[in-house]
């Protein structure tokens, strides 16, 4: 083994127990609000590794552990061009957000998920590809929109698959509650999408329940949507199906007259 591949695998290592120390650091935050994602430790591998090292500084977006320390983001600098954009809220390792960036290079794509392997499998990917349209943040998802996007900046945003925290003392966990919902709506453009996709029957009608309920949005369909041909085949759908449990599609429009509040 080289001089060279020491140093690398000495990096990649450095790296990894530094992420499993901002998984102890999310840990550690006083329960403010109360977390929708598990912090989950992972060791990247070197290629992810590479990635990361080579492409964060032009394609990464760090999110604050501390929410009052975050900064507004510039989604026109930051993708190099003014073109909707679509946030991919948990997209875990990201053969989805890279599928979907491939299919639809007229719109940009902002990722964003805690597991810091699928942020670097996700560059490398992006960066195998070609793809100009694809940019990843690393942090909690609600602290990205509610304190760095600005209202109305978002032409879709995706929640595929999020975790369904089944047990009913974890249901507050929920991405998909009226607690945050309001908020989400509020990034939209008007007319702008919000579409969820889940395996989970009772989050399904719980998401249909509050989307229903939050003002400025409107249903799509009846009730939920056939399954559109251009949202990917995901792991957690797979998974989903060999387990006989029946995909939902919910997909609502922000109303185009209603006057940002938020």
């Amino acid at each position: 083994m080289s001089i060279e591949t020491n140093t690398d695998l000495d990096e990649a290592l450095q790296l990894s127990a530094d992420m499993e120390a901002l998984a102890d650091q999310i840990n550690a935050l006083p329960p403010a609000r109360v977390r929708t994602f598990h912090p989950r430790r992972g060791r990247m591998s070197p290629k992810h590794h590479d990635a990361m090292e080579r492409l964060w500084e032009s394609h990464g977006v760090d999110v604050p552990l501390d929410p009052a320390t975050a900064l507004p983001l510039d989604l026109a600098a930051l993708f190099g061009r003014e073109a909707p954009t679509v946030l991919e809220i948990g997209s875990g390792m990201g053969e989805a957000t890279v599928a979907m960036a491939a299919a639809d290079p007229e719109r940009d794509y902002l990722a964003v998920e805690v597991h810091t392997p699928g942020v670097g499998n996700l560059l490398s990917m992006s960066e195998r590809r070609g793809l100009t349209n694809v940019r990843v943040a690393l942090g909690d998802a609600l602290t990205l929109v509610g304190h760095q996007l600005a209202p109305g900046s978002l032409d879709a945003i995706h929640v595929f698959f999020p975790d369904p925290w089944p047990k009913a003392r974890h249901h507050k966990r929920r991405l998909i509650q009226p607690a945050h919902v309001g908020l989400l709506r509020s990034r939209l453009r008007p007319g702008g999408t919000l579409h969820c996709a889940t395996d989970w029957a009772e989050y399904a009608e719980a998401m249909l329940e509050t989307l229903t309920a939050e003002p400025g949005l409107t249903n799509a369909f009846d009730r939920f949507a056939p399954r559109p041909e251009h949202r990917p085949m995901t792991k957690f759908e797979r998974r989903g199906i060999a387990a006989h449990r029946r995909i939902y599609d919910v997909i609502f429009h922000r109303s185009p007259t209603e006057d940002e509040q938020v």
